[in-house]
C-alpha cells in the first residue's frame, strides 16, 4: 500500500478514536451510563424525558395521511429482512470457518435500545425497533460480505465506489496484478487474526 495512502489511513483511524471519546464525553453530560445492554439515566432526567412524550392519541391524530398509506409498505419490508437474516447468518455459520474467517458479532451491529427512551410512546418506540433492525442488519450483512470479498476478491473498482465498506481500503489497485497472489494470501490470514 502507498505510504501516503497508509498514513491517511491512520490518521482517520485516529479522528475516529478522538470522535468516540468526544462522544463519550457528551454521554457524560446527558447523564446516562451504560449497564450491559440497559441504559441506565438518573432520575430527574427520567421525570424530564415523560414530559416529553406525546401521547399516543394526540401522535396518532398528528400523523400526516401518507405517513398512514406507506405505513403497510415500510413493514412489509421486515419479511425480506428476516429472510436475508436468516440465510446470511446460516452462509456465516457454515461457511465462514471452512476458509477460517473469523464471524460478525451480530450484536456489534444489530442494537436495540431506543425502546428505553422514555420521551418516545409505543409507536415511536416500534419504529425505533424495527429501523435499529433494519439498519443494523443491513450493516451486519455488509460486514459479512465486506469479509468475504476480502477472501476471495479484495480488488478496487476501476470506478469510484460510493459508500464502501470499512475494508476496502485495505484492498489492491485495481490492475495490480505483480502484487495480487501475495496480498490475496495475506489479507486471507488477516482475516482469522481478527478478534
Amino acid at each position: 500500500m502507498d505510504v501516503r495512502i497508509k498514513q491517511l489511513i491512520d490518521q482517520i483511524k485516529l479522528l475516529e478514536d478522538e470522535l468516540t471519546d468526544e462522544l463519550h464525553q457528551q454521554e457524560d453530560q446527558l447523564l446516562f451510563q451504560l449497564k450491559g445492554k440497559k441504559v441506565r439515566f438518573e432520575q430527574s432526567i427520567k421525570q424530564a424525558h415523560r414530559k416529553f412524550k406525546t401521547d399516543v392519541w394526540q401522535w396518532l391524530f398528528g400523523l400526516h395521511p401518507i405517513n398512514l398509506i406507506t405505513a403497510p409498505i415500510i413493514y412489509t419490508m421486515i419479511v425480506p429482512l428476516v429472510v436475508s437474516d436468516l440465510f446470511v447468518s446460516f452462509y456465516q455459520a457454515v461457511c465462514f470457518p471452512v476458509y477460517k474467517i473469523t464471524k460478525v458479532r451480530r450484536g456489534d451491529f444489530i442494537i436495540i435500545d431506543h425502546h428505553q427512551l422514555a420521551y418516545l410512546n409505543i409507536f415511536e418506540k416500534f419504529h425505533c425497533v424495527y429501523c435499529s433492525y433494519a439498519n443494523g442488519l443491513i450493516s451486519y450483512i455488509q460486514e459479512i460480505l465486506a469479509r468475504t470479498e476480502q477472501y476471495f476478491c479484495p480488488i478496487k473498482h476501476a470506478h469510484k465506489v460510493l459508500g464502501s465498506h470499512s475494508r476496502y481500503h485495505k484492498f489492491m489497485a485495481y490492475g495490480d496484478a505483480e502484487n495480487y497472489h501475495d496480498r490475496l494470501e495475506k489479507l486471507r490470514s488477516d482475516l482469522a487474526k481478527e478478534e
